[in-house]
């Protein structure tokens, strides 16, 4: 008997697409034209705005020869330059790596060399590591400068190490220029590398797919609106910051841009600008709870708050509790794309402040705790954290199979 649901009914350029989030951006800027999509301090852009910019930048980067699945290393802070390249650089089915800016001239220097980089955009604030760390390499790499007029250059920094400054550099693009979608959803987009704690970092590939269904899961696992107005503390180098550079571009939401991240910063942008979301560390709810007079603002809204690592303790809980600030607390790794496990304001309550927990398994992840021999530890018992989920890595750039475990 003919199984007539697999008869001439494959796949095609009119009923399949493959999963990217490189879609979210030219969906915003076509239906949310004159939203803003970035502030950062007098510069304010909208989406229309960003989706030529992230053009421009993909079209220049062409013209210089890079391409598909080639690899382009950024060290920036929380500026619209890295937030454009996360667009930016797969639309030429290039790579995108995001390097810690806190690491040293060695780590820097290996991430590059080991990558394979051919470009690498970087702001001159980081001039005297980067310029040491280029010093190293074996190869010659085009290096785009960012010069940011709200850096605070300490004594030394701010060297112009690159060919073009930002700017001049998407001078050079068209901003009708026509990018690359992905023919497979599982072509690489990102490369980020992992701390090093147990030896040399190691590099993590990204699939579109990955980061596709991790931004939507965000959205559904913390109940985000449409237009949110997300505050940058976490580093967007940090599992391209939590994959919330797509989430922000698929809500047509708007970030507030945070190069320097301080209590009186943090308080005048929420204020200011009505911060409904924004994610970071126990230490940065700690700043908050801890500020002063002088620092503080009143907060008349509800502010989200996504924090990842240690739990925060009791006391910082409640003080950013009664400011308005509503805690969930995640957990996940750099191979996971981010984070996979919730914890939500009522789990804090129930808990009354101490999280025994990693949290609630997110959608379509499944988790087990394990001991040396694969068996499930008790509850309350350490053990191994086994995952699988819709966007775990695809593997480790340039090691062998049988080092895959994370």
């Amino acid at each position: 008997m003919t199984d007539m649901y697999n008869t001439n009914l494959d796949k095609n350029d009119a009923n399949f697409v493959p999963l990217t989030p490189l879609s979210f951006l030219k969906r915003s800027a076509e239906v949310y034209p004159h939203k803003t999509s970035i502030v950062h301090g007098d510069r304010i852009y909208n989406w229309e705005q960003t989706y030529k910019r992230s053009l421009q930048f993909a079209s220049a980067l062409s013209k210089h020869g890079i391409g598909k699945n080639d690899t382009v290393s950024i060290l920036s802070f929380n500026t619209p330059e890295i937030y454009e390249a996360h667009y930016a650089v797969p639309m030429i089915g290039a790579v995108l790596n995001t390097i810690n800016i806190r690491l040293d001239v060695e780590t820097i220097a290996y991430i590059l060399e080991h990558s394979e980089a051919k470009a690498l955009i970087t702001d001159t604030e980081l001039s005297p590591t980067v310029k040491k760390s280029l010093e190293k390499l074996n190869k010659d790499i085009l290096v785009i400068d960012i010069v940011d007029s709200l850096a605070n250059l300490p004594e030394g920094s701010g060297d112009r190490l690159g060919k073009y400054e930002y700017e001049e550099f998407l001078s050079q693009g068209d901003q009708d220029f026509e990018f690359m979608m992905p023919s497979d959803e599982w072509d690489s987009i990102a490369l980020n590398y992992t701390s090093g704690t147990t030896g040399l970092p190691k590099g993590v590939v990204y699939h579109h797919r990955g980061s596709y269904l991790m931004s939507l899961g965000t959205v559904t696992a913390l109940s985000m609106p449409m237009h949110p107005i997300y505050m940058w503390i976490v580093p967007m180098f940090h599992c391209n910051g939590w994959g919330n550079p797509y989430t922000l571009t698929a809500l047509a939401g708007t970030s507030i841009c945070m190069r320097n991240v301080s209590a009186k910063n943090m308080f005048d942008a929420i204020a200011d600008h009505k911060v409904t979301h924004f994610g970071g560390a126990p230490i940065v709810l700690n700043f908050l709870a801890q500020a002063t007079a002088e620092e503080k603002r009143e907060i008349n809204h509800t502010v989200n708050v996504v924090t990842a690592g240690a739990p925060p303790p009791a006391a910082t809980l409640e003080a950013v509790q009664k400011m308005g600030l509503q805690v969930n607390h995640v957990y996940g790794l750099t191979e996971t794309n981010g984070a996979i496990t919730f914890l939500y304001p009522e789990d804090h309550e129930i808990s009354r402040g101490k999280l025994r927990s990693c949290g609630k398994a997110g959608k379509d992840v499944g988790i087990r705790v394990v001991d040396s021999n694969d068996n499930d530890v008790p509850v309350g018992e350490v053990g191994e954290v086994i995952i699988q989920s819709l966007n775990n890595m695809k593997g480790y750039w340039n090691r062998p199979s049988q080092l895959y475990e994370c």
